[in-house]
C-alpha cells in the first residue's frame, strides 16, 4: 500500500480510536488524527513482529484495519497517560 492509503486508513483509525475511547484529550482531533496514523503503522508493525502475520496486506482487508486502530487505541492511552501526567503536575 502507498503512503496516501495509510494516511487515509490512519485518520480513520484515529477516528475510530477516539470513538472507542471517548473522553477529553489535549490536543483536540488533529493530534487524534495523527496519533492515528502513527498508530496505524504501529500496529502494522506490532502484527508482523508479536504474531507473524503480514497485517497489512491491503486497503479493504480486515487484518489491515484491525491493526491499524489496535495500534490507535495503544497511542491514544500512551498520549493520555503522559499528558495526563504532565496537567496534574502544572496544578500541584
Amino acid at each position: 500500500m502507498g503512503i496516501i492509503a495509510w494516511i487515509i486508513i490512519g485518520l480513520l483509525a484515529g477516528a475510530i480510536a477516539k470513538a472507542l475511547m471517548p473522553g477529553k484529550d489535549p490536543g483536540g482531533i488533529i493530534v487524534t488524527m495523527l496519533i492515528g496514523v502513527v498508530g496505524g503503522l504501529l500496529g502494522g508493525w506490532l502484527g508482523k513482529v508479536i504474531f507473524g502475520i503480514d497485517s497489512i496486506d491491503g486497503f479493504f482487508d480486515l487484518s489491515t484495519w484491525i491493526a491499524a486502530i489496535a495500534g490507535s487505541l495503544i497511542l491514544l492511552i500512551l498520549y493520555r497517560l503522559v499528558t495526563g501526567n504532565r496537567r496534574s503536575h502544572r496544578h500541584a
